[in-house]
């Protein structure tokens, strides 16, 4: 994802199956529409069967193929296939689909080699206004459904002067810790409600003599190596410092060498550094820089550490069999608030869905993937992914952990704020801050030296 995703960077992506397949199988008689609209969209015709009904207005393309690159991949991109499949095979659109866990450095290399793919799913939008220039501003039909079903302040995360370029695809919550009910029940340990209590609990754990690590972690994810560690400064800078201070250090108003920066590092660094505390199930705390996110939380299930702070997408990381819910094999709570000033800090993630193309064939794919009708499909197929469309019936979501995400990402009382490092420019936000993280974990680089650094790759111009 990061994800983002925000880097939701899993294992290697394929084609759709329905390659190949034709408009004729999704019509009762055998017969095809291909009268075009004015986005290249053929008119609904009575000779389609019922289950394409839903699809007449994005017809006439039978037999063209639009390619999507991402950083989502298996388990995740075999539910995103399956999400536009039925669309795949009434239109006889081909989507054919790449991820990677080098997304974010193949894509700038690729679109500036003319390689560029037909579709890319971007989960920050420095990235994105890095590349608008290669890119193509959204079709108005996607830019009228992200007005409908969309709150506003999504729509600018993919605007660039003045340019709006796709629409979310996804929404991510950011701010959870995941842990194993049977562990905390055994011990008689309670969820806790504040920061502080969560660290007198981390201190209970890690004294309890069994030798069980409190936390585990890993920030490992490819070329995006790095990036669970640049959420966690987020959260704390949140919670410390204010959604304000938060905005100004996403502008680098507030730069990184700042008091309010180095104080969230210190509180990191007692956290996510302190040997007392990690890496349960892997080793010390540099082990966080090698072990990756996926991996990073599966030492939950053997009983090595009690928690991981990850975001809602964590849950397509459990193996196949592992019950996700209060009383199941893992769940997760809030990342507790450190103060009453600021609200309920909540950061969250997405994707945005760019086209480097404007052939109607991709423009009719775009379109389809701002609907709440593909939202819903998703919802359907993908425990673990939750849309910010507004457009989705809430009963779509059948997981726990979907529903306790929507529940923050809409609770009013909520201070919402999108992934800073998303937010900052690419050279930074995916680029310097990653690697000094790295190095920072590793222990090959102190916090005074990453700090400035990371400003001194900021972009002057």
């Amino acid at each position: 994802m990061r994800s983002n995703g925000r880097r939701r960077v899993m294992l290697a992506g394929s084609a759709v199956a329905a390659a190949g397949l034709l408009l004729t199988a999704c019509s009762s008689n055998g017969s095809s529409s291909s009268s075009s609209s004015d986005t290249g969209s053929s008119s609904p015709s009575a000779s389609l069967s019922a289950e394409c009904q839903p699809y007449a207005d994005y017809m006439g393309h039978d037999g063209t193929t639009v390619t999507m690159f991402g950083s989502i991949l298996s388990p995740e991109s075999d539910s995103l296939e399956k999400s536009w499949a039925d669309f795949s095979k009434c239109t006889g659109i081909t989507i054919q689909y790449e991820g990677t866990n080098e997304f974010e450095s193949q894509l700038p290399v690729r679109v500036q080699g003319g390689q560029a793919p037909d579709l890319a799913i971007i989960p920050q939008p420095g990235l994105l206004a890095r590349l608008a220039a290669s890119a193509k501003p959204a079709p108005q039909a996607v830019s009228d459904n992200v007005d409908k079903y969309w709150a506003a302040g999504w729509k600018g995360y993919a605007t660039v002067d003045g340019k709006f370029y796709g629409a979310p695809m996804s929404a991510n919550m950011k701010s959870f810790v995941w842990y194993s009910p049977k562990m905390f029940s055994d011990k008689g340990y309670q969820v806790p409600s504040t920061w502080d209590d969560m660290m007198k609990l981390s201190d209970t754990i890690a004294n309890n003599g069994d030798g069980i690590k409190p936390w585990c972690g890993g920030i490992g994810s490819g070329t995006a190596t790095g990036w669970p560690a640049t959420d966690w400064l987020e959260e704390i800078v949140m919670r410390n410092s204010g959604p304000d201070v938060y905005d100004q250090w996403v502008n680098h108003d507030v730069k990184f060498d700042s008091p309010q920066i180095k104080d969230a590092m210190g509180i990191l660094e007692k956290w996510m550094k302190n040997p007392n505390y990690v890496n349960g199930g892997y080793g010390d705390v540099s082990s966080i820089a090698t072990t990756t996110f996926q991996d990073a939380g599966l030492p939950i299930l053997k009983g090595q550490c009690y928690m991981l702070q990850q975001a809602s997408f964590y849950a397509a990381q459990w193996p196949d069999g592992t019950k996700v819910g209060p009383d199941g094999d893992v769940w997760a709570f809030y990342l507790p608030q450190m103060n009453d000033k600021y609200g309920v800090p909540v950061e969250g993630g997405g994707e945005f869905l760019t086209a480097f193309a404007d052939r109607p064939e991709v423009q009719a794919v775009q379109t389809y993937l701002s609907t709440p009708e593909w939202a819903t499909s998703r919802v359907k197929v993908a425990s673990g992914w939750v849309s910010a469309n507004n457009g989705v019936p809430a009963d779509a979501y059948t997981s726990p952990i979907d529903q306790l995400s929507a529940k923050y990402l809409t609770d009013p009382k909520a201070t919402f704020r999108f992934d800073a490092s998303d937010l900052m420019p690419a050279a930074v936000g995916a680029g310097e801050e990653w690697s000094q993280f790295t190095s920072w974990f590793a222990g090959t680089t102190s916090t005074d030296a990453m700090l400035k650094a990371i400003d001194a790759a900021w972009p002057t111009s």
